[in-house]
C-alpha cells in the first residue's frame, strides 16, 4: 500500500528537521496522490530541483515506493521557478517542498534514480 502524499511529505520534513536541516511546504497539492517536487538548496547557493521519476523506473517489486530524479541544478532561482510554473500548469495538484539538508546529504533523504 502506498503512503498518501500528505503523510510522505510530513515524514520527509520530520526527517530533515531531525537531522539539523530546514524544510517547508511551498505548495500543498492533492492529499492522497499529488506529485512531489523538491527544491534543495545548499549553503553555497546551488538550487537543485527533483521531481517524480519516469514510470519506466518502476518495476513490479517497487511500485509502492516514491522515486525521484534530478530535473535541474542551478544557482538561478528564476530557472527553478519557471520549471515549477510549467509543472503547475500541467498538474495543479503538485506539492512543492523546499529543503536545506542538515547532516545527511540530499541524495540520502529520498530514493533517487540516475539519469
Amino acid at each position: 500500500m502506498r503512503l498518501t502524499t500528505d503523510f510522505w511529505v510530513s515524514a520527509l520534513i520530520r526527517r530533515v528537521f531531525g537531522d539539523g536541516g530546514f524544510a517547508a511546504i511551498v505548495k500543498r497539492g492533492a492529499t492522497e496522490a499529488g506529485a512531489v517536487f523538491i527544491i534543495a538548496r545548499d549553503r553555497m547557493g546551488t538550487v537543485r530541483l527533483f521531481g517524480p521519476a519516469a514510470q519506466t523506473e518502476y518495476g513490479i517489486d517497487i511500485i509502492d515506493e516514491r522515486r525521484f530524479s534530478e530535473l535541474l541544478s542551478t544557482i538561478d532561482d528564476t530557472e527553478a521557478e519557471a520549471r515549477l510554473d510549467k509543472e503547475k500548469r500541467f498538474d495543479s495538484d503538485i506539492w512543492v517542498v523546499e529543503i536545506e539538508a542538515g547532516r545527511t546529504a540530499v541524495e540520502e533523504l529520498f530514493p533517487l534514480v540516475s539519469g
